[in-house]
C-alpha cells in the first residue's frame, strides 16, 4: 500500500489506497459518504458495520452477520449515532415494504401484525433425503436454482443456515418474537416475504429474483427509482408453490432457531461455527451433512453469555470457532 501511494503521488494523482480494517471503518466514520452499503460477508464485516451505525450514516445492510452476532450493539450503535438503517437482504427488505408506514421496532402488537414469514426457496436440494446429501460437492451446493450468489452464501441456502440466519436478522429488526417468524419454501422465488396481520390481511412482497430491486428500493427510500429489473410477468409464472421447510434432513435451521432461544451470544457462536464448517466444506475437508454437527458441537461447547463489547464478542466469535476447528479436524480424519 505504501508503495502504491508513492507512485500515485509520484504522478500526481490525488487518489488516496487504504486498506485493513481499521481503514474501511475510518472511511465509514468519516464525512466521505452519508450512505454505506454493508455487505462484506461474515463477522469480517462486522466493526466497519457497528461504525457506520455509530457515525450516523444512513446504513444500507446487507450482511446478516453483522446482525446475528451483534444485534444488541448494533441497535445501541443505531441509537447513539442517530442514523438509520434500510436492510436489503430481500427478505428483510420485502418484510420492510409490507410494514406500516413508519414503522417502529416497539409497534409490531399495536401495528396489528401477526407473523412475519420468510420465504426460502429450498435451494438446490430442496426435496432431497439425507441420503441423497451424503456425496454432495461444493459445485452442487453452490449451483442455486434462482439466486447468483457467493459459495459462502450459497452453501448457507444449500443447508439453510441462511433462513436460520434471517430468522435472528428477522428478530433483532422487527423486535419479533421466535414464535412469530415462520419459514415457508417457496421455490420460485417470486414472493420474498410476507407480513400476516390480525384482521387476516396478508401482505406480500414480490419480484423477480434481482438484488438490484432490494438495492433500489433501500438507495431511494422513501421515494422509487428505475432499477433495471423488468416486471413480473404474471401469466408466465402462472403459479406460485409452497411447502414447510424439511427440518429434519436441513438441521441447521433449527439450530439457529435454538441460538436464538437461547440468547446471550449464542447467535454469534452459531455464526461462527457456520463460517468455518462451510470453509471446511468448501476446501473439500468436511462433507456437506457434517456442517450441521460441528455447529450443534460448538453451540454445546462454548459458553455463550450477553457480550457487553466488541471486544468480548470477538473473544466468545475465537472461542467458538475453535470447538469448531476441532470438531472439524475430529471428522476429518
Amino acid at each position: 500500500v505504501d508503495e502504491l501511494n508513492h507512485r500515485l503521488q509520484a504522478a500526481r494523482s490525488t487518489t488516496r489506497v487504504l486498506a485493513g480494517p481499521q481503514a474501511l471503518v475510518d472511511v465509514v466514520s468519516s464525512d466521505a459518504a452519508d450512505t454505506v452499503i454493508a455487505a462484506i460477508v461474515g463477522a469480517a464485516g462486522l466493526e466497519s458495520t457497528l461504525a457506520a451505525a455509530r457515525a450516523g450514516k444512513r446504513l444500507l445492510l446487507a450482511n446478516k452477520e453483522a446482525v446475528v452476532m451483534a444485534g444488541d450493539l448494533l441497535l445501541a450503535a443505531l441509537n447513539t449515532g442517530g442514523g438509520e438503517l434500510l436492510p436489503i437482504d430481500s427478505e428483510h427488505n420485502a418484510v420492510f415494504q409490507c410494514l406500516p408506514s413508519g414503522f417502529a421496532r416497539s409497534e409490531l402488537d399495536r401495528a396489528g401484525i401477526r407473523r412475519i414469514v420468510l420465504t426460502a426457496s429450498g435451494g438446490p436440494f430442496r426435496g432431497r433425503s439425507r441420503a441423497e446429501l451424503a456425496e454432495v460437492t461444493p459445485a452442487m451446493a453452490c449451483a442455486h436454482p434462482n439466486w447468483r450468489m457467493g459459495p459462502k452464501i450459497s452453501v448457507d441456502s444449500a443447508t439453510l443456515m441462511n433462513k436460520g440466519l434471517e430468522v435472528i436478522e428477522a428478530h433483532v429488526l422487527f423486535a419479533a418474537p421466535s414464535t412469530a417468524i415462520d419459514v415457508v419454501v417457496h421455490p420460485q422465488s417470486v414472493i420474498h416475504s410476507l407480513v400476516d396481520y390480525v384482521d387476516g390481511s396478508m401482505l406480500a412482497q414480490l419480484g423477480n429474483p434481482d438484488m438490484r430491486t432490494a438495492l433500489a428500493h433501500a438507495l431511494a427510500w422513501p421515494e422509487r427509482i428505475v432499477a433495471g429489473v423488468p416486471s413480473l410477468d404474471l401469466i408466465q409464472i402462472a403459479r406460485l408453490d409452497f411447502e414447510p421447510a424439511d427440518e429434519r434432513t436441513f438441521a441447521c435451521l433449527p439450530l439457529a432457531r435454538q441460538a436464538l432461544l437461547a440468547g446471550g451470544s449464542a447467535p454469534a457462536v452459531l455464526n461462527a461455527a457456520n463460517e468455518e464448517a462451510v470453509a471446511a466444506f468448501l476446501d473439500g475437508r468436511l462433507a456437506f451433512l457434517a456442517i450441521a454437527p460441528v455447529i450443534e458441537a460448538a453451540l454445546a461447547a462454548t459458553p455463550a453469555p450477553v457480550a457487553s463489547s466488541l471486544d468480548a464478542l470477538f473473544d466468545i466469535d475465537l472461542t467458538a470457532r475453535r470447538h469448531a476447528q476441532r470438531m472439524i479436524a475430529t471428522l476429518c480424519h
